[in-house]
């Protein structure tokens, strides 16, 4: 017997986003995809940080934690503010936070059901 999913097609089209939107979406995740970016997004998750605090941190130049920054900025996952001379950097907003400790409660879920704990 044929199995008819014409009416859960049609609401699934009336629901999908744009080609446009799903390729924005796809491409915030790429960001995501970079394990310093996540790095520095998870550092931004406990605190606010400048940028020689971020590179000391992670053991990095300070100059490649900036280019890091700059694609954060752009993709307005991260915000900053200055003090003085020193520019503080966090996360955008509570989407971001979300997001990354969202992935992480998932991977240690996921951990946890590995290793027969959960």
């Amino acid at each position: 017997m044929p199995h008819d999913h014409e009416a859960i097609l049609q609401k699934v089209r009336q629901e999908l986003p744009t080609d446009e939107l799903l390729c924005d979406l796809s491409d915030l995740f790429k960001i995501f995809g970079d394990t310093t970016r996540i790095k520095i997004l998870y550092a931004l998750l406990e605190s606010e940080m400048c940028v020689c605090a971020i590179a000391d941190l992670l053991g990095m130049t300070q100059s490649a934690i900036s280019h890091q920054l700059r694609i954060l900025k752009d993709a307005d996952l991260v915000g900053k503010r200055r003090q003085g001379k020193t520019i503080f950097y966090s996360l955008a907003d509570e989407h971001v936070r979300t997001i990354v400790a969202q992935g992480f409660e998932h991977l240690m879920e996921k951990d946890l059901e590995k290793h027969g704990e959960a």
